[in-house]
């Protein structure tokens, strides 16, 4: 009978929390359709953002490590195949200590047989300032040996939700010794203003 008890407050909790997840589940998703409702009624912005990329290929604090590689990699000259994720600290000026924006996370990968080239799907997560708690995607290929590497935005959540876009990225500076990079970023973002 103890068990039988146990059974019955045990399916009664899950069946109350389903009923609980689903009602957030649908207030979620009524103020999201009453949003993009009135997407169309809002105003457009545009906001130009600058900042830097603090990223650490090497060492025991590495911000960026290898997933995969392909058969060709070990002899590529362009390392062909090699697939990373990164976790990279954005901040608002080129001085690491500076004050942190937010963090640049996503995936990287050479995937270009002739030339240095990376295929990136990096988020920019805003954690401070105006545009905390939003993100930006960027999306494309970045041929890592030219200035002013353009990359269309494609989307962003929060304040930048439906942006679209472009950055402009170059390399600020990097130290071989330490194996430790900053690039720039400025960002032309146009959104909905809600």
């Amino acid at each position: 009978m103890e068990k039988l008890c146990t059974v019955v407050i045990l399916c009664l909790l899950f069946i109350s929390a389903t009923h609980a997840t689903s009602r957030r589940r649908e207030a979620k998703e009524d103020e999201a359709d009453k949003w993009f409702k009135s997407f169309s009624q809002q105003k457009q912005k545009t906001a130009k953002l600058r900042f830097y990329i603090q990223d650490a290929l090497g060492g025991p604090n590495a911000t960026i490590w290898e997933v995969a590689r392909a058969e060709i990699t070990a002899t590529s000259p362009t390392m062909f195949g090699q697939v990373r994720v990164l976790d990279d600290l954005i901040t608002a000026e080129p001085d690491r200590n500076s004050a942190r924006v937010g963090r640049a996370q996503g995936h990287i990968a050479s995937s270009d047989l002739t030339k240095s080239a990376l295929t990136m799907n990096l988020n920019f997560v805003f954690t401070a300032g105006k545009y905390n708690g939003s993100t930006l995607c960027i999306l494309g290929q970045n041929p890592i040996g030219s200035s002013d590497r353009e990359l269309p935005v494609v989307g962003g959540t929060g304040v930048f939700r439906m942006a679209r876009g472009f950055s402009i990225s170059n390399t600020y500076s990097y130290d071989a010794v330490e194996d430790y990079g900053v690039l720039e970023y400025t960002v032309y973002v146009s959104y909905v203003d809600v």
